[in-house]
């Protein structure tokens, strides 16, 4: 490892698995402290616990403005400040228009909406007000290669992926002179628990076959590789980098 993240103080929510969990084994191991959250108590604390005994837990729902306010003060009074906001915690339901009912997509857009919205906003009010005022922080949120390109059955996924984009941008140019980088990265189609599970039939495994070759790499991606994606925007190495969102997707986007 690298150290390009030595000292620095993250939260990543929805920390206990996938692209979360891949997220922060690789923050620990560049020498951030972290704070991981999530839902799942259970499975959060079993993964903190397998990543290290050093890693701070706060269950809880993004969506829930006291849960997202409780995860971004745990950074500051632990470790006195807060760097780094992975804004992760997200749901993925499938389904197109006329099979979505208004409380699925009212569940989608509190969770990938207005989870966001709390998280950065809590994160900011610290961010804009640490070192003596002048300000610091680098926050990278989860987007979509459906917040960047229209797809089949991702009626409220897909929309509530453009909210992370759109927040990208605005955030990127509404805090930049006070020291704040926002980015996104936007991931194809990657190998988490809930694909995983589709290899467990026949007609899972073909339609995850179908899903790998519409990447011109021709595979899935790995949570490891968005994590890099993440961590690079996260470090210094970024510096001059706001207002992006980056592509994890195996080329999907170039098509």
């Amino acid at each position: 490892m690298t150290g390009r993240l030595d000292g620095k103080v993250a939260v990543v929510t929805g920390a206990a698995r996938g692209i979360g969990r891949a997220t922060l084994e690789l923050f620990v191991a560049e020498g951030a402290h972290v704070v991981a959250t999530d839902l799942d108590a259970e499975t959060l604390a079993a993964t903190a616990a397998e990543v290290s005994p050093d890693v701070v837990t706060v269950t809880g729902d993004v969506s829930v403005e006291d849960d997202a306010r409780a995860m971004i003060e745990a950074a500051v009074s632990s470790f006195g400040r807060i760097d780094v906001l992975v804004a992760n915690a997200g749901v993925i339901p499938l389904s197109t228009i006329d099979q979505t009912t208004v409380a699925d997509w009212d569940h989608v857009m509190a969770v990938d909406g207005r989870g966001m919205f709390l998280t950065c906003k809590f994160a900011i009010e610290h961010m804009a007000q640490q070192d003596d005022g002048r300000g610091s922080g680098s926050i990278v949120l989860l987007s979509s290669i459906s917040g960047q390109r229209g797809q089949v059955g991702q009626a409220a996924y897909g929309p509530a992926k453009y909210v992370a984009t759109g927040l990208t941008h605005h955030l990127a140019i509404e805090w930049a002179s006070r020291g704040i980088r926002v980015n996104a990265v936007a991931p194809g189609t990657i190998r988490t628990d809930a694909v995983v599970s589709l290899l467990e039939t026949p007609e899972g495994q073909a339609y995850v076959e179908e899903i790998e070759q519409r990447h011109p790499i021709g595979r899935l991606g790995e949570p490891r590789e968005v994590a890099e994606a993440i961590a690079f925007l996260a470090s210094d190495s970024a510096s001059f980098v706001t207002g992006a969102v980056l592509p994890v997707d195996g080329g999907y986007l170039a098509q």
